[in-house]
């Protein structure tokens, strides 16, 4: 493994070094839904060289950070860029570069990354069945998660929204259990289910209304309320239907999927909680509210007042049930379906430094919550542990995995120096501007709750000492994320290195995105620019 990854590193070295930026005034963003694409189809012919299925992995991810960022230069130069595919007359496949497309495809892509790295320690070091289709499931979300991210239309960002949905569905149902095979149904009805009961409806009386589902500068809604055309009771409900209907943003009380999906591998969870599905949702919310709906026309005609209410609910309620959450990764999830709702607050708000808390947020939570959940993935592979109760004084024996554990804990509560801060620091001015007493209540209450279920568990790891040795044997498969954790594992030392170096760069990222926030910032302060004051 070791000789496997130091000739990627080398070949990519390589390849950076030959010049390629060169080509950049080439690309497109179809470039970027096509480079998974192709991984996908690699990945999947390479499936009996374990080596080279990696290696073509990881060049695949490099490959389209590599894109993205030259996508990032060229948004700075032609900022109004699209390619169209007609698909039905009215209803093209669009993609165009924009400020909060750009945020989501630079998380996604380099954290793909990181994320293949830490599977090739996870997926080799629990000895997981079925790697070469979780590598190109995995390849297939990616795609999905550039075409959401460059989407122009709605119908667009609806198509790949679905696509994303049935790519992932493979993951979360990868160990084939009748668990995991339940799971798999709650999560997959769930998320189609309010796609196409409520947002697939919402889009065809946008078409109705407004003859165009484009993404538009301050909404495309203003002309048909002004008109007469549309009531503001029935747009009040087109929104809703929006809001609910993009059910990967886990507002309640759509948010059972999340936890359910917990029986999949932590890689999986990673993908699920920090790098695509959650992230589609939360994008998604923010990108209906300001290029559909219109924050004008909500503030206008009082019809979103009431998602600050729902979200800041969510917040808190989905902090109470982490509270008393022992599996590890069901806490962590409790705690991703708080963190959303930050985003889906920021929306809600209708204020520009809102939207770009939220904007904010979205790559603050997804350093900091891959990073807890790469720790809780550490712990399974080299302790067999999943409960809270079991982690006492496993930070003396893992220190690097529970080190970066208390850096992505610090990100979520919110303290510096950590990107959290930043995020939070955004969200608070947004409620301020807005003058919004209970979102301020809200944020502040969450922070303290956020303190009371992930300050214990960084305790638990430093400062209790470890439990004595039990002398038993272990009569179970230990593959079981849920298991009842009866092997102690007490001579266990830090997971594969894999592992240990992705945890590490994402920790490390969290902390560099407070030191140098401008990227992702300047990204959100231009969609915060582009918004009716």
């Amino acid at each position: 493994m070791d000789l496997l990854l130091t000739t990627v590193f080398d070949l990519l070295g390589s390849l950076m070094a030959a010049g390629l930026p060169t080509w950049q005034l080439d690309l497109s963003p179809t470039v970027a839904v096509a480079v998974p694409l192709v991984g996908a189809f690699l990945i999947a012919m390479a499936g009996k060289w374990p080596n080279l299925r990696e290696a073509t992995t990881l060049i695949t991810a490099a490959a389209l950070f590599w894109v993205v960022i030259n996508l990032t230069n060229f948004l700075q130069a032609t900022p109004e860029a699209e390619l169209f595919v007609d698909v039905v007359p009215g209803m093209p496949l669009a993609f165009h570069l924009e400020p909060l497309g750009m945020i989501y495809a630079l998380i996604a892509s380099s954290l793909w990354i990181l994320n293949s790295i830490y599977s090739i320690g996870y997926m080799r070091g629990n000895d997981e069945k079925n790697q070469t289709r979780f590598y190109v499931c995995f390849a297939l979300s990616i795609a999905s998660v550039m075409g959401i991210a460059f989407s122009a239309n709605m119908f667009t960002l609806f198509i790949f929204y679905e696509a994303l949905s049935l790519a992932t569905f493979p993951l979360v149902t990868h160990k084939g259990t009748k668990e995991a095979l339940r799971s798999g149904r709650t999560y997959l009805g769930i998320l189609m289910g309010t796609s196409v009961c409520l947002m697939l409806p919402a889009m065809v009386a946008t078409y109705v209304y407004c003859g165009t589902l484009d993404f538009t500068q301050g909404g495309v809604f203003a002309q048909p309320l002004a008109d007469g055309v549309l009531t503001p009771a029935l747009f009040g409900i087109i929104f809703a239907m929006y809001i609910y209907g993009v059910g990967k943003a886990a507002l309640m009380p759509s948010h059972r999927w999340l936890p359910a999906a917990m029986v999949a591998p932590t890689p999986v969870s990673a993908l699920l909680h920090a790098v695509a599905v959650v992230k589609a949702g939360v994008f998604s919310v923010l990108k209906i509210s300001v290029y559909i709906i219109g924050v004008d026309q909500l503030r206008l005609y009082g019809q979103g007042g009431w998602l600050v209410y729902v979200a800041g609910g969510s917040i808190v309620i989905a902090s109470f049930i982490a509270l008393f959450q022992d599996n590890l990764k069901r806490r962590l999830a409790y705690s991703t379906i708080s963190q959303l709702s930050y985003i889906t607050l920021g929306a809600a708000l209708l204020y520009p430094i809102s939207a770009a808390a939220g904007a904010m947020h979205i790559a603050a939570h997804a350093f900091g919550k891959i990073t807890l959940f790469f720790a809780a993935g550490s712990i399974y592979t080299a302790a067999h542990k999943t409960k809270i109760s079991e982690l006492d004084g496993i930070g003396r024996k893992m220190p690097w995995t529970m080190g970066a554990f208390t850096i992505g804990t610090l990100s979520m509560i919110g303290l510096p120096p950590t990107g959290g801060f930043i995020s939070k620091w955004y969200l608070m001015r947004g409620a301020w501007t807005a003058e919004s007493k209970f979102a301020i209540a809200v944020l502040c209450t969450s922070t303290l709750l956020n303190a009371a279920y992930f300050l214990p568990i960084v305790y638990r790891a430093f400062f209790k000492a470890p439990p004595e040795p039990e002398h038993h044997d272990d009569h179970g498969d230990g593959h079981d994320d849920h298991g009842d954790g009866h092997d102690d594992h007490h001579d266990h030392g830090e997971a594969p290195w894999p592992i240990v170096l992705a945890l590490t760069c994402t920790a490390a990222a969290t902390v560099v995105l407070f030191f140098y926030p401008n990227l992702f910032a300047g990204y959100a302060d231009m969609l915060a620019e582009a918004m009716p004051k």
